[in-house]
């Protein structure tokens, strides 16, 4: 296939490259969302911590060694705290975009490795719109809207066998209808796509796919949905 020749890589790396938010950064804003989409979620992070540290507590007392116990339940309780209010904050963070046009968008640009995703390649009056993201699945495009929109991504379907023949393409519709994928789940869904392009496939399609645009709309910058497996910052 013409499309996926190698070639000799003679870009010029850029020396600017914009830093990615730390991770306490990360936390400050998802703790802040959460206080104000789900203000109970503090206190019962609280308590969950509480009820760790003075369980664990307890369990020393009665055999003898309150002091060594408690040491153990500390980090313990920290964990069952985090775990919660990663949770909470993942919801808080979908509920703050959810209905928002162009968040399907949003949740896929918080993406932060292997997907590559341009927003509102095809709006229609009515805000139906369609988003194109590449990744080793091939070029998925997501929908967002009324019934209409599916017409829009059989549309841009089209265009993507044109310009990039050959290649993949998912059509995903976000929503909570049948056959839809709901906005918290979208991540997750596109993640489990199986792979059908290599790395350097991949390097070609996103050069091949770049040139064709998009419409620069803009879209709602919401809070990223938190990683469950990120780690606590360090004191």
């Amino acid at each position: 296939m013409a499309l996926f020749s190698r070639k000799k890589n003679t870009a010029p790396v850029d020396p600017k490259i914009e830093k990615e938010p730390g991770q306490l950064a990360v936390l400050k804003d998802a703790f802040r969302i959460t206080r104000e989409n789900k203000p109970l979620a503090i206190f019962w992070m609280a308590v969950i911590f509480l009820v760790v540290l003075i369980g664990g507590i307890l369990l020393g007392n009665n055999l003898g060694h309150p002091v060594y116990f408690a040491i153990l339940a500390t980090p313990v309780a920290l964990i069952a705290a985090f775990f919660f209010f990663t949770r909470q904050a993942n919801s808080a963070a979908f509920a703050s975009i959810q209905g928002q046009i162009g968040a399907g968008a949003s949740v896929m640009m918080s993406i932060r490795k292997g997907f590559t995703t341009t927003p509102a390649v095809n709006v229609s009056r009515n805000q139906d719109m369609v988003h194109r993201s590449v990744s080793r699945a091939g070029i998925i495009l997501i929908g967002e809207g009324s019934n209409a929109v599916r017409s829009m991504l059989q549309d841009e379907h089209r265009k993507m066998e044109r310009f990039v023949p050959g290649v993949h393409v998912t059509e995903v519709i976000v929503g909570d209808g049948q056959g839809q994928v709901s906005l918290r789940k979208l991540q997750k869904h596109v993640k489990k796509l199986p792979k059908k392009l290599s790395k350097q496939q991949l390097r070609e399609v996103r050069a091949r796919v770049k040139a064709i645009g998009g419409l620069q709309m803009p879209i709602p910058k919401g809070p990223v949905p938190m990683n469950r497996n990120a780690k606590m910052p360090k004191r």
